[in-house]
């Protein structure tokens, strides 16, 4: 006798209102993204001018939309059932393609890997916490909420207050507190200036041939102080780095005293506090360039 064919029964993927409703009872604020994974449009009353809201068009100093419908991005984010389930937002969900999320308004700041050289980076420089994978990366999730940022480094944006995130599951590892080296990556330095990487050469003053200041110990002095300052940091420290750069050259980097061992003492100290290679290298180009050298 012919056996029957056993049928595996595949689970309904579920849908993105389901999905919003169980995560907005966790206390994640929810919004629906249509098709290219984006927010739905502002409603007509919001596209005018002034916008019936009360705040700029795109939101980014408002606090959370009061518009029936999912308005104005992140801040239409809400973890009220009533509201998400509503007639109001019943179109989006149904164009809508998946579901995103305020890390802002849970208390969480989301540090989003967009390749693999950025996830290298975090793995060897931040401290582990709860991570979900990406199409081409991972979401680094942490809790704490902070200003939200893009292109803090190459292929790292920072996700929190007045921004969204798009639900990719759970993930796995224990979530933990959010880190200063987290918080120091908003911190931009002045100048966008950027060069590549190249021999550090410092020019003398015209007419200059002999150093101005009294002592070798004088400049070693200053570079020890300098090295101290930067591991010393607590927070900060992108600006820190940069500053502490500007300090030296200010003071050295005309008479022609500073040497590549004195350049690399600096780097080496920032390298252990979480700068990368290029950073180190920008900040020096862009303290040079503010000084003039």
């Amino acid at each position: 006798m012919t056996q029957p064919t056993l049928i595996r029964r595949v689970p309904p993927t579920p849908s993105p209102l389901r999905t919003a409703l169980e995560l907005a009872a966790t206390g994640l604020p929810v919004l629906p993204l249509r098709r290219g994974k984006v927010p739905f449009g502002n409603c007509p009353a919001c596209t005018g001018q002034p916008p019936a809201c009360g705040g700029r068009p795109n939101m980014k100093d408002a606090g959370p939309c009061q518009c029936p419908g999912p308005c104005h991005a992140w801040a239409a984010a809400t973890t009220d059932p009533s509201v998400i389930a509503s007639p109001a937002w019943a179109s989006a969900w149904r164009e809508a393609v998946t579901v995103a999320y305020h890390p802002g308004g849970a208390g969480l700041t989301v540090v989003d890997l967009d390749d693999t050289e950025a996830v290298a980076w975090a793995r060897e420089t931040l401290p582990t916490t709860r991570i979900v994978p990406t199409t081409r990366g991972e979401h680094w999730i942490y809790r704490g909420a902070m200003r939200s940022v893009n292109a803090v480094r190459e292929g790292v944006d920072l996700k929190s207050t007045m921004a969204y995130a798009r639900w990719l599951g759970h993930g796995t590892g224990t979530m933990t507190d959010l880190p200063d080296i987290v918080r120091a990556l908003a911190v931009k330095e002045p100048s966008t200036v950027r060069s590549a990487p190249q021999a550090i050469t410092v020019p003398a003053w015209a007419g200059e041939t002999v150093c101005p200041h009294r002592t070798p110990a004088y400049l070693d002095r200053g570079i020890a102080m300098a090295e101290q300052r930067i591991t010393e940091a607590r927070s900060a420290v992108h600006a820190t780095v940069y500053r502490t750069f500007l300090a030296v050259l200010s003071t050295h980097g005309r008479c022609g005293c500073l040497t590549e061992a004195h350049v690399a003492r600096l780097f080496t100290a920032a390298h252990a506090k979480g700068e990368s290679p290029r950073h180190c290298t920008d900040a020096w180009a862009n303290a040079r360039t503010t000084l003039g050298l």
